[in-house]
């Protein structure tokens, strides 16, 4: 059983969802007890948006289509000090997410990420792994962080992730908080998880088309100037973030982004562990 440095976290739980009826049933089961689940339904015509209330979850409506706008939604609308994110489609267990939120509260880490790990054949489309391991290349050159996935299974403070001003609405929005935390002088780590065949058809990576958008999106965000985000890492001793700065983006704000004089970014740091449970088993 994982061990929380404070008793009961506050943990809300990002979900993007574009018709993902039939995978909602067992991603939710999934949400460790006492998290909140957000569903973010970004147009959905399979009644994903109905099935998740009944499910208990709470539903955020964002109009705009686009994974980074369902995201950044769920994020706007989370309360909670601990945001975490996780796709909607059944290719990842939520239950991971515990380990991960441990290591964001114990100050050991500021952003923490998933690498997939296949569990069965076709489970990640070979177009689509090429594509993020070139995309993995180019972090490294822009930011030096040594990571191998751009996965959404993620964790982090919504304090601090509101404060990179996160601009990308689209496929890019995973990479640009991974840039920008890196900017920032963020820990970040990296972990195994399961990667599972999703339930139904993937709307980026299950065609060559979506694919290719997703890496172009990726590539303009690689392609953008450092943008420092002074006092959104977490403080080393308690790692508990500072304040957003001034100009951080808020519900009909727009975000003010760093002087172009600013002094460059302290490097980020990233490390890795062992891989975690596969699905259907519990998570310690």
């Amino acid at each position: 059983m994982t061990t929380y440095p404070v008793p009961n976290p506050d943990v809300d739980v990002v979900l993007p969802c574009l018709d993902e009826a039939g995978a909602l049933p067992w991603v939710l089961s999934r949400i460790p007890p006492g998290w909140r689940a957000l569903v973010v339904d970004n147009g959905s015509t399979d009644g994903s948006a109905e099935l998740a209330r009944e499910l208990g979850a709470t539903v955020v409506r964002e109009e705009r289509r686009g994974f980074g706008a369902a995201c950044h939604a769920g994020l706007t609308a989370a309360t909670a000090d601990i945001v975490c994110f996780c796709d909607c489609d059944g290719s990842l267990d939520p239950g991971l997410l515990r380990p991960f939120v441990a290591e964001v509260l114990a100050g050991e880490a500021d952003l923490v990420l998933g690498r997939r790990r296949p569990r069965e054949r076709g489970a990640w489309p070979p177009h689509a792994r090429a594509g993020n391991v070139a995309l993995a290349r180019m972090l490294r050159r822009r930011t030096g962080l040594r990571l191998h996935d751009l996965g959404p299974l993620r964790a982090a403070r919504r304090e601090a992730l509101l404060g990179l001003g996160l601009t990308d609405r689209r496929s890019g929005y995973p990479l640009q908080m991974v840039v920008r935390a890196a900017d920032a002088g963020w820990r970040v780590t990296e972990h195994d998880v399961p990667y599972l065949p999703r339930t139904g058809v993937s709307k980026v990576t299950g065609t060559w088309r979506g694919t290719w958008q997703a890496v172009r999106d990726m590539s303009q965000v690689l392609a953008e100037p450092p943008v420092p985000a002074p006092g959104t890492a977490a403080a080393p001793s308690t790692g508990v973030p500072s304040q957003p700065p001034p100009g951080a983006e808020a519900p009909g704000r727009t975000p003010v982004p760093a002087s172009a004089t600013a002094p460059p970014p302290a490097p980020a740091r990233v490390s890795a562990s062992a891989p975690a449970s596969p699905r259907g088993g519990s998570v310690q």
